[in-house]
C-alpha cells in the first residue's frame, strides 16, 4: 500500500532538529501525504535548535489518533519537552496500540519511552554520557 492519501502527524516543540523535521514534513509532502503539525499547544510557532521558525496547525489536545495512519516524532531538544505533555504521549500511544505507523528520531525514543510502548522491543536512540571532571 503507498503513502498517497495517508495522513500523518508530524510532532514539534521549541528545540527541534530542523533536519528530522523539515526533510520527513517534505518526503511525506511529495509522496503524497496529508501531514499535520502537531505541537503542544504552549505556542504557535516553535523554534528548532538553529532558530528555524514552525508553525502549528493545531494543538495535540485537538485532535484524535483516529484520524491519523500514523505519527513521526523528530529528535532534537524537543522530545524533552514533549513527553510533558499528557496528550502528545497519548497521541504517540494510542497510533501505536492501534497498530499505525510510529516513527521516532534520535532523541525522540524519549516519547515511545514516556507512551510506555517500548517493552520487549529492541531501539535505537541517541546516547548521553555523563561528563566527568
Amino acid at each position: 500500500m503507498g503513502a498517497q492519501g495517508k495522513k500523518v502527524i508530524l510532532l514539534v516543540e521549541e528545540m527541534y532538529n530542523e533536519f528530522e523535521f523539515w526533510y520527513p514534513f517534505y518526503r511525506l509532502k511529495e509522496a503524497g501525504v496529508e501531514v499535520v503539525v502537531v505541537g503542544s499547544g504552549s505556542s504557535k510557532i516553535y523554534r528548532s535548535k538553529a532558530g528555524i521558525p514552525c508553525s502549528v496547525d493545531v494543538a495535540a489536545d485537538q485532535v484524535s489518533s483516529s484520524e491519523f495512519d500514523g505519527i513521526v516524532v523528530p529528535g532534537g531538544y524537543a522530545p524533552d519537552l514533549m513527553r510533558r505533555y499528557p496528550s502528545m504521549v497519548k497521541l504517540v500511544k494510542d497510533l501505536f496500540d492501534a497498530g499505525k505507523v510510529v516513527a521516532a528520531i534520535c532523541h525522540a525514543g524519549w516519547m515511545l519511552a514516556s507512551a510506555e510502548i517500548l517493552g520487549g522491543r529492541r531501539v535505537t536512540s541517541w546516547f548521553t554520557r555523563e561528563r566527568n571532571g
